[in-house]
């Protein structure tokens, strides 16, 4: 996988992610890469571009799809980064900044649950 073609992603971005892909010891040789067509809305644009990046992982398994962007480079960019993301939480989930963000909102989650629920009353029981 090139990381020239990322030229419209700034490079610090781009270097958090090698450092990344260092740390995880990852050989991104094994990470097979498909451009296909998209679906949804777009129209003629999406109909006839192949900018959609399906990346497979078959150590683990992984399959990471991205349409996000109408940019092609993007796309390969945001779904190296997911896949990045999944394979951190499947090899090391203790370090995994994705696990500590989505604990995080659970959290928040759970307090706006509370709160908005209100004091509790033995008069709600059946």
């Amino acid at each position: 996988m090139n990381f020239h073609e990322f030229s419209e992603i700034t490079p610090a971005k781009v270097l958090a992610l090698k450092a990344r892909i260092a740390r995880l010891g990852l050989d991104l040789k094994l990470v097979e890469e498909q451009f296909i067509r998209g679906s949804g809305n777009g129209g003629q644009k999406i109909n006839k571009t192949s900018n959609t990046v399906l990346l497979k992982y078959p150590p683990l398994g992984l399959i990471v799809r991205c349409q996000r962007e109408r940019k092609r480079s993007l796309n390969r960019f945001i779904a190296l980064r997911e896949l990045v993301d999944e394979i951190e939480v499947r090899i090391s989930p203790e370090t995994s900044g994705r696990l500590k963000e989505i604990a995080k909102i659970r959290k928040r989650k759970a307090r706006r649950r509370a709160r908005s629920a209100g004091p509790r009353t033995g008069t709600d029981r059946p």
